[in-house]
């Protein structure tokens, strides 16, 4: 890993990951207008009736508001990977990635996959396991939640990066939680991990992407430096 302005470089408080296993699936549906989001609301209430018969410890369903700025689209150009517009996100939690797995395969997230499915431009579905962790997402808040789509040619060296811009989160943000997702082995490899996280509101963290210098100049400047295209979207949940 290059580490640019390493005298920032602090690196997150973790805690010990979990065993859970996470099921995404993700739809581009409704128009964006510029950072903006306008997933439709009757598929979202749809979806989140069809996700209350899944079998999981959580099964939720969040629609997209605001993509916050990023880096890497020229990476995700040169590797032929769409960028990430995903306006319409599922995430469910089981006991594990082998629950996952079978869930995935289960009735009732087949009616809900091919409910999304029947309406979206592109979907990404993917089974993951839990690569580190800040601290459990609670989704029982009305919270502004993330999920951050990375790529890099390098997992482990996409890995390190996230540990030292999470630790500039966790400082200038008051980041309290995050859960890293990593794709098992033989699911599509388009985002090497995807970190979901939340924040109680947007004042929060917002205003530290836009006013803060260390932003651009520390987070940002590591992730190109480092080859990593990172795709954050802020949601809320249904």
């Amino acid at each position: 890993m290059n580490v640019i302005n390493d005298h920032r470089a602090v690196k997150a408080r973790q805690v010990p990951p979990t065993d859970d296993g996470f099921v995404m699936l993700a739809g581009e549906v409704g128009a964006w207008r510029g950072p903006f989001a306008n997933a439709p609301a009757q598929l979202t209430a749809h979806l989140k009736a069809l996700a209350a018969h899944i079998e999981a410890r959580e099964a939720n369903v969040f629609r997209a508001v605001l993509r916050p700025p990023g880096e890497g689209e020229e990476i995700l150009a040169a590797r032929g990977i769409h960028p990430a517009r995903y306006d319409v996100v599922v995430l469910i939690r089981t006991a594990g990635v082998d629950a996952a797995l079978q869930t995935r395969e289960s009735a009732a997230y087949k009616e809900l996959a091919e409910r999304l499915g029947a309406s979206a431009r592109r979907t990404h579905e993917v089974v993951a396991s839990n690569a580190a962790r800040l601290g459990d997402v609670d989704h029982g808040q009305d919270h502004a939640f993330l999920f951050n789509y990375f790529y890099a040619d390098d997992r482990e060296t996409l890995l390190k990066v996230w540990e030292y811009t999470a630790g500039w989160f966790q400082a200038k943000t008051a980041l309290r939680d995050s859960a890293l997702m990593q794709p098992l082995d033989g699911e599509p490899a388009d985002y090497g991990i995807i970190n979901h996280a939340s924040w109680p509101n947007l004042r929060t963290f917002l205003p530290g992407l836009i006013l803060r210098p260390t932003f651009r100049s520390f987070v940002l400047a590591n992730f190109k430096a480092n080859g990593v295209a990172a795709q954050p979207i802020i949601y809320r949940r249904v």
